[in-house]
């Protein structure tokens, strides 16, 4: 039977109607989302490492994850990996189920630990043949050409490498093999300001070329300048989620103490908050913005302001926002705007 038959036999009398709109929209899902995260739990004993984790990550995007150490984010990516098993809900990724086919789902990922671990005996080349040739994706040359553009000496033994050098080796496994997804856990730690560029080009040229990318940093420019996303976690719970346009979208204004009082309009309470600093050996006035900042220009321009310095706020102050013990942000993650709401309200001084 085709598929026009069948619906057309389900709008006859007595016949069940097949939900086509709802099989479409789960292989649209799937088709749009590589990870597919749902209630996510793992608890030991009394402790709960994670808890209700609801995630999605798109195919070709690169998704961020922040917070401190102990916040949850490896055992996030173990239980992806399949590496833990979880005390409840789902993953999925690439359509592989952890529980299911592990093997099958790790084969669609590279990914790098926080600690990888090398062969201390052998040669960083002979390290990059053995995975290219023991991973169905690997790929020798392209592990070569990695390790050349990270400067790494391939022919030194690993046990006499710097901890740097074994990290570029790591990188160089990893970013040699061509999954569809790609895992890095502090990616560019104890590497050179020169190396680290290098390493964020290469992520970016790994999502250009259609690939996903997680990233774990505790770097914040370093989320800045390659996530397309990024999620927040705190005490094993997934509390905010940000695209990072809408994180361009963020102001502060920084300008003399005016001899008036400034006082916000109503209509821009909302995405205004002002305050005083002692910036020098002067007064000044803090703005912080959230939202496109043109309709505000009027406004600023009639407060006769002087030295004034726009600058973007940047993901610390929303890191601070959600990290400072603020009640009641884990209950809104929905919201894109909410760490705009949550750092940024409307006042007066």
């Amino acid at each position: 039977m085709s598929h026009s038959d069948e619906i057309a036999e389900a709008d006859q009398p007595g016949v069940a109607r097949t939900r086509v709109s709802d099989i479409d929209l789960v292989r649209s899902d799937a088709d749009i989302n590589l990870v597919q995260i749902d209630h996510l739990t793992k608890i030991y004993g009394d402790f709960t490492a994670l808890s209700e984790c609801c995630l999605h990550v798109r195919r070709g995007e690169v998704f961020g994850l922040l917070g401190p150490n102990g916040a949850g984010k490896t055992t996030l990516i173990r239980l992806m990996l399949g590496f833990l098993q979880p005390t409840s809900g789902s993953c999925l990724v690439d359509g592989f189920d952890p529980r299911v086919d592990g093997v099958g789902l790790r084969e669609r990922v590279a990914y790098l630990p926080g600690d990888a671990r090398l062969p201390r005996h052998m040669r960083g080349d002979s390290v990059l043949r053995f995975f290219a040739e023991m991973h169905p994706c690997g790929d020798l040359q392209r592990s070569l050409e990695v390790a050349d553009r990270l400067e790494l000496q391939t022919r030194r033994r690993v046990g006499f490498m710097s901890t740097g050098m074994r990290q570029k080796l790591a990188l160089s496994v990893v970013l040699g093999l061509s999954t569809p997804l790609l895992i890095l856990d502090e990616p560019t730690a104890n590497l050179d300001p020169t190396i680290r560029a290098t390493v964020l080009d290469l992520v970016l040229n790994a999502r250009d070329a259609g690939r996903t990318v997680i990233f774990s940093s505790h770097v914040l420019s370093e989320i800045e300048d390659t996530c397309d996303r990024v999620a927040f976690l705190r005490h094993g719970k997934l509390v905010h989620e940000l695209a990072m346009r809408d994180l361009f979208q963020r102001h502060r204004i920084t300008a003399r103490k005016p001899e008036i009082r400034i006082s916000v309009p109503a209509e821009l309470s909302q995405h205004v908050k002002v305050r005083e600093i002692q910036y020098g050996h002067a007064d000044h006035v803090q703005i912080d913005t959230a939202g496109d900042l043109a309709p505000l220009l009027e406004w600023i321009d009639s407060l006769c302001l002087q030295q004034i310095r726009v600058e973007p706020l940047g993901l610390r102050v929303v890191y601070e926002s959600v990290h400072g013990g603020k009640p009641g942000v884990e209950n809104r993650r929905a919201d894109p705007q909410v760490a705009n709401e949550d750092s940024v309200k409307g006042g007066s001084v």
